[in-house]
């Protein structure tokens, strides 16, 4: 086999994969279009201006709208004063 031939067949190879690619993106950008339209109704029909994890917690916060100390407020031996907090017991193995 000609040194040519080898690479051809490689550029083959990566001309495949680079299509494969390709392809999974194309799939990809249309599943998250779908899904950026599904969370824009569930905006606009609950009248947020973001989805976010909790809305008592500065640190779960979308990043917009956290303030950049908000993670040092606490430390482990403070007291939890976020009702959720009294939702999950401490682990088993620190009883």
């Amino acid at each position: 086999m000609r040194p040519s031939h080898i690479l051809l067949l490689l550029l083959a190879i990566l001309g495949a994969i680079d299509a494969g690619l390709i392809l999974s993106a194309a799939q990809r950008r249309a599943r998250q279009e779908q899904a950026a339209r599904l969370q824009a109704i569930a905006v606009s029909g609950l009248g947020l201006t973001d989805l976010c994890l909790a809305t008592e917690a500065r640190y779960t916060r979308h990043p917009a709208v956290t303030d950049l100390v908000a993670p040092f407020m606490d430390h482990p031996g403070a007291m939890d004063h976020f009702p959720t907090g009294s939702f999950w017991a401490p682990p088993r193995s620190r009883l």
